[in-house]
């Protein structure tokens, strides 16, 4: 009890916005009007937004203490409780996800004709689930979270995808399956260890023998480097990106992605701190490898979606090299670059959607001279663009400065290393910009073309100022964010820091304490 602070509030504040959505999906099942079914999703989001709003104004950022805490018997002879609570870190994804969960039903408004009750019936379902990995404390509840998203996602995707859907919907679902059932193996491995218990906080106040952190690190890794995605487990994500409708591209890149970074914080880190240790290099290594590789790799592409998708690829790759460096800057610079990452990049993928609603083509070469055809359409891209690349006055800029400031810290040059992804990151977006606004005007979509395209509508700037205002905000103001993160991240770099294993850099040397 002592790590936990019960419901502040007068009401299950949590339960409410993570079964709004489920209460809402339920809803959908007995309508057959499409104009009603959208309405009543975007009421629910709305609804489930609004109500998740006082987490922020009641939240206490002294304490690294859980909050909101609800917790119930549920299969007490297995020793699992119905038991959810936040954080300053679980918080904010809390708020990135009910935000998100709203637009995305804006931008389907018109896109999404075919099927309408399931596909708003599984945005529901998946924004649920999503929640519900962020408050669980309890690991059979988190499973059957962490499991629960595959599916309505797995359906956005073969559902209402592009012509490869089926490929790429099969692809995702497969590997994150593989990567979850290995955490199911080491999950029931800490069930038995701590003598029956699946309560997060008490398994993470263990201390486990080095030779067992080291295989159940390699266990949640498995899932979580796949969900991140950390190279060489990215294959599956442009694929995903490309096909799925522009919905799911959102949520993907805004939400599902920052769940494998967010395992590492909540589960990886606390429990197994002298592994974490351990693997410091090894996950710099492939950090950076992400980084550079993704950056690159943007540079060759021709579909508009697909590049976005690898640029996720070099920018999460930011997110664990911050996370990893193990020091207040970077592990802050790493949750606040996950928030920016899922503004930026949902919001380019929601701009995307709406010029391909337009054109039906993301081809790149199909694009050009839209600065003067579409200026409402440009001016809020370049915001974009100068916030994926870091443009001092953006949510980009603090995020990728504190997270390079902690890997100089920890190991000078791999943050050089990865300061390079920051000039490739700046020549594809801008490569990009020019490539679709500044090049020879396409004669089909001019004013006087035979597909001529108009500019944003209202409903299109609604769901995108959300967005542009929070890339400025947190842009000069960073402390509206960073002050939730400050004692949990100072507590979890306490635990981590006091390992047994500390003083020992190397994986060698510890490898030969396992063997």
């Amino acid at each position: 009890m002592e790590n936990i602070i019960l419901n502040q509030l007068s009401y299950p504040i949590l339960t409410y916005t993570v079964f709004l959505p489920v209460a809402g999906a339920l809803l959908l099942l007995f309508m057959r009007n499409a104009g009603l079914i959208r309405v009543t999703t975007l009421l629910t989001t709305v609804a489930t937004f609004v109500i998740s709003l006082p987490l922020l104004t009641n939240f206490d950022k002294t304490t690294y203490k859980m909050q909101f805490v609800e917790r119930h018997e549920w299969i007490p002879s297995w020793g699992i409780n119905y038991f959810i609570g936040i954080d300053g870190i679980s918080v904010l994804f809390i708020f990135l996800t009910t935000m998100l969960s709203v637009l995305s039903v804006l931008v389907s408004w018109k896109a999404i004709e075919n099927k309408a009750k399931e596909f708003h019936t599984a945005v529901l379902a998946l924004e649920a689930g999503m929640l519900g990995v962020f408050v669980a404390l309890d690991f059979f509840l988190f499973y059957i979270f962490w499991e629960a998203m595959l599916i309505p996602m797995f359906l956005l995707i073969g559902v209402w995808g592009g012509p490869q859907r089926v490929y790429a919907a099969i692809k995702f679902f497969l590997y994150t399956l593989v990567g979850s059932v290995l955490m199911l193996v080491g999950i029931v491995v800490l069930y038995f260890t701590a003598g029956g218990t699946l309560d997060i906080l008490t398994l993470s106040s263990l201390q486990y023998p080095l030779q067992l952190q080291f295989w159940l690190f390699l266990a949640f890794f498995a899932a979580f480097a796949v969900k991140v995605p950390m190279f060489p487990f990215h294959t599956w994500l442009p694929d995903a990106h490309t096909e799925a409708p522009t919905a799911g591209s959102v949520i993907l890149a805004g939400v599902l992605l920052k769940m494998g970074a967010y395992g590492f914080l909540r589960f990886s880190m606390p429990m197994f701190p002298d592994a974490t240790r351990m693997f410091v290099k090894p996950i710099f290594i492939l950090s950076v490898i992400g980084i550079i590789y993704g950056a690159l790799v943007c540079l060759a592409q021709k579909d508009l979606k697909r590049l976005i998708a690898y640029s996720s690829v070099s920018h999460m790759g930011f997110v664990t090299l911050g996370i990893f460096a193990l020091n207040a800057q970077g592990v802050e610079g790493g949750i606040l670059q996950m928030v920016n990452h899922g503004i930026v990049t949902g919001a380019l993928f929601l701009m995307i959607g709406m010029i391909y609603e337009r054109t039906h083509t993301r081809v790149i070469a199909d694009y050009g001279g839209f600065a003067t055809v579409v200026p409402w359409y440009a001016g809020l891209f370049i915001i974009l663009t100068f916030a994926s690349i870091g443009l001092p006055g953006t949510n980009g800029f603090i995020g990728e400065f504190l997270i390079l400031f902690g890997a100089f810290k920890a190991q000078k040059l791999y943050g050089v290393l990865a300061a390079t992804g920051v000039i490739l990151g700046a020549g594809y977006m801008l490569w990009l910009y020019q490539k679709v606004f500044w090049q020879t005007p396409d004669p089909d979509y001019g004013p006087s073309g035979r597909h001529p395209v108009r500019d944003l509508d209202l409903r299109e700037v609604v769901t995108l100022a959300p967005l542009i205002i929070l890339i400025f905000w947190i842009g000069f103001y960073p402390n509206v964010l960073l002050s939730y993160m400050h004692a949990s991240v100072e507590h979890l770099l306490q635990d981590v820091n006091m390992s047994a294993y500390a003083g020992k850099e190397t994986l060698i040397a510890q490898l030969k304490e396992i063997f």
